[in-house]
């Protein structure tokens, strides 16, 4: 396969990277404890790839109580999640590195292609950066530079425009389903990891399933059914 036409590799962060959906889910549970709101793990799904301010909406329509609070008021409420969730991230090491993320990025690298970020947290420049990973990236997009949410494309959108990529000849890798559903928006390649992601191109269990040669070869076909022009 000529790698050259592939432009660029954007990944999703929590769940693909590392694994701080459960300092998430740790964070908006004890937020949500002390608005009388009970949510398990299972709700928590519903909020991957979601960000803070529509996250918290959720929460609020699971307990009855999203006309109880002013947007100011809602405002102060997801700051302070934000700050029991950075408390959880203060743990986090280069260790938290997901299995076969590292393998990964070398392959991607070798072959010279560029590598992105697209994360609605606003902490992914503090995750990166616990995890040593800042180098890595070419172009971050983050909660700070889109106005929609996941599964609106924008933020893939806006990773491929940072990057100088087509599209339709760029790789978006998530963990989630609204992630998988802005990759696809896109028209981008949608690499899901995670058994029940079934709209993905490409599928994995897990993390340390992800082989780039395999991913390549994936994308290769997926642009000839698709008869993709490069």
């Amino acid at each position: 396969m000529n790698n050259n036409s592939i432009d660029a590799v954007i990944f999703d962060l929590d769940g693909v990277i590392t694994d701080t959906a459960h300092y998430h889910f740790l964070a908006w549970k004890q937020l949500a404890e002390e608005m009388g709101i009970h949510i398990d793990k299972e709700f928590n799904e519903r909020l991957k790839g979601v960000s803070r301010m529509d996250s918290l909406e959720l929460i609020l329509q699971e307990g009855n109580r999203q006309e109880d609070f002013t947007l100011s008021e809602k405002e102060a409420m997801a700051s302070k999640k934000n700050e029991h969730y950075c408390e959880f991230l203060k743990k986090l090491t280069p260790k938290d590195i997901l299995p076969g993320i590292r393998d990964l990025i070398s392959g991607i690298k070798a072959d010279g292609l560029s590598i992105g970020l697209a994360s609605v947290s606003m902490n992914a420049g503090t995750v990166l950066k616990a995890l040593d990973l800042e180098s890595v990236f070419d172009f971050c997009a983050d909660a700070s530079k889109i106005s929609k949410s996941k599964p609106d494309p924008e933020i893939f959108l806006t990773a491929c425009k940072g990057l100088a990529a087509i599209p339709n000849r760029s790789i978006g890798i998530e963990d989630a389903e609204a992630g998988v559903s802005a990759i696809k928006t896109a028209g981008m390649y949608a690499v899901g990891v995670g058994s029940t992601l079934k709209k993905a191109d490409y599928l994995v269990n897990a993390t340390e399933d992800l082989n780039w040669n395999e991913i390549k070869e994936a994308f290769q076909n997926w642009c000839l059914e698709n008869k993709n022009s490069y």
